[in-house]
């Protein structure tokens, strides 16, 4: 937890709620321990889509649906959003849950690793919302600056490894030192690049929001 707990419950509380189906994916997301995208970051997202009202949204990290599906929620009703996911035991539940929400022809899930993937699409896209393996962030963001136009927004969530990205190296475990080192040079990249204005937000598990310079 990198904001006070008591305090997230109470910001938390303050929020309407979602759609029952979304309230039905993420009861069943909890039960079976996929991780899906925090109270505070889905307040975020929906306040970041009414602003700013985009047309197409690139996911990459699907999981079972449940922040595509979201997005496509609370983004414009015209807006199309594609999303990558490699995991094979969650593509069939992420579109099923698709399917029940009457979102086929809203919502493209492309199969796969999203390392070829993302070299392969054209684009533009409005907004890209990063959440997949986190260790990978930095090798992605080269075909993400590519997609994303001048005025896009980039989204990547769950950036400071419940505060574990303030440490040095050696106080991480072992298996978790690459993607500690990654992350690292990951967001100094999104701070430094003269392509990107980049803010880090203590939202959820850490958020950063980089907008494509004009």
């Amino acid at each position: 937890m990198i904001v006070d707990e008591r305090m997230c419950a109470f910001i938390d509380a303050m929020d309407k709620g979602n759609t029952p189906f979304l309230d039905e994916i993420e009861k069943f997301a909890i039960e079976t321990q996929v991780p899906i995208v925090r109270k505070s970051m889905q307040s975020l997202l929906k306040f970041l889509l009414a602003y700013a009202k985009p047309k197409q949204i690139l996911e990459v990290g699907t999981a079972i649906g449940f922040s595509a599906l979201l997005m496509s929620e609370y983004a414009p009703a015209d807006c199309k959003i594609t999303t990558i996911e490699k995991y094979e035991k969650r593509i069939p539940i992420a579109k099923e849950n698709f399917a029940k929400a009457g979102k086929q022809d809203a919502i493209t899930l492309l199969e796969g690793d999203a390392t070829e993937i993302l070299q392969q699409l054209a684009g533009p896209y409005d907004i890209i919302f990063m959440d997949a393996a986190k260790g990978q962030y930095i090798n992605f963001l080269p075909d993400i600056l590519r997609l994303l136009p001048p005025g896009g927004l980039l989204i990547s969530d769950n950036v400071l490894q419940d505060g574990d990205i303030i440490e040095s190296r050696f106080a991480v475990t072992r298996r978790n030192r690459t993607i500690h080192a990654r992350m690292r040079e990951y967001l100094y990249e999104l701070k430094h690049n003269e392509k990107l204005e980049t803010v880090i937000l203590p939202v959820g598990d850490g958020v950063t929001l980089s907008v494509r310079k004009e």
